[in-house]
């Protein structure tokens, strides 16, 4: 007979969720400002970029991989749209598509370098990284691009709901999110990504083609990066060479908090999302608090190692 704790989901699932809950109790009895819709309505505007980073984060570390490019691929998706819309008058879709374009086939050489010539993620990721940083220093002359036509900048703006203001990108960020999530958990290609994960061998051999599932799951995430990229640029009204440099971390971050595990097959989606904006809170709540951004990093960081922990313990006591 089933018990209530049995019924449960597990820790790992309900633990970005919690820390969300009690985050938000901690700074709404410490800080006046912390309990209005103008706030959370801030606080989602600041996590839109990294939260749809951290999509395409989800998915790569769900197979047991690490992107440590998706940072900067976002920012060269950005200068690339914008750029070709500065320099050569192309109608804003067109840039737009050819921005996202350009991440797309970063995810791409990232899929074929790790399952055509073997090389590990973090190596290969960590490459592209830094050849996608030259691109767009180079690409810009390492100049900020502001002339940055109206449509790109559509998804920064608002909208009244119930009084409050809810801007348009958030609103295409937790529909990114469910769409994800009801592809992973109620599509056959979806939960073939979670038995890479799992057992990248044993997947093989019942023949689901493993090196297909994992180009697949590169590219769809360049393609989130440049999604992120539009709404990096949507929210700044620029295309800022040297954006991206943090993003990477943080979206890891969110993944991690969101119980997603890094040793793969191990993760639900929308746990990136509380993940993201369990990072988000912290920082607004804090920064309300006068404390020093010094200190946000520290306990941020702090919070991954408790994190990575506590899956690293959960996993033993599984075996």
């Amino acid at each position: 007979m089933s018990t209530v704790k049995d019924r449960l989901p597990p820790l790992s699932q309900l633990g970005p969720f919690i820390a969300l809950a009690v985050a938000c109790t901690v700074f709404g009895l410490t800080t006046e400002n912390f309990f209005t819709a103008a706030n959370f309505s801030l606080i989602l505007q600041q996590v839109m970029v990294v939260g749809v980073i951290a999509i395409g984060q989800t998915l790569i570390v769900l197979t047991a991989g690490i992107d440590l490019s998706c940072g900067m691929l976002m920012a060269l998706g950005s200068i690339v749209m914008t750029k070709v819309a500065q320099d050569f008058g192309l109608p804003t879709p067109l840039a737009i598509l050819l921005g996202i374009g350009a991440t797309t086939l970063f995810g791409l050489l990232n899929g074929l370098l790790v399952t055509r010539i073997k090389l590990p993620p973090f190596i290969v990721t960590l490459g592209t990284m830094n050849v996608a940083f030259a691109i767009t220093q180079l690409y810009s002359s390492a100049q900020t691009v502001t002339e940055v036509p109206e449509g790109m900048t559509w998804l920064g703006n608002t909208f009244e709901l119930a009084g409050n203001p809810v801007a348009y990108g958030v609103v295409l960020m937790v529909a990114l999110y469910l769409a994800t999530w009801f592809w992973l958990r109620d599509t056959a290609s979806g939960r073939h990504v979670y038995a890479v994960g799992n057992n990248p061998e044993a997947t093989r051999l019942i023949g689901i083609p493993t090196d297909r599932v994992l180009l697949g799951v590169y590219v769809l995430a360049g393609l989130f990066y440049g999604i992120a990229s539009l709404l990096s640029v949507a929210r700044t009204g620029v295309g800022d060479p040297n954006g991206g440099q943090t993003e990477n971390l943080d979206a890891i971050t969110a993944v991690v908090l969101g119980g997603t595990s890094l040793f793969g097959g191990r993760g639900v989606v929308l746990g990136t999302l509380a993940g993201a904006i369990v990072v988000g809170v912290l920082r607004n709540g804090l920064t309300l608090m006068g404390v020093s951004s010094v200190y946000q990093v520290l306990i941020t960081g702090i919070l991954v190692i408790v994190a990575v922990t506590v899956d690293q313990l959960s996993r033993k006591g599984g075996r």
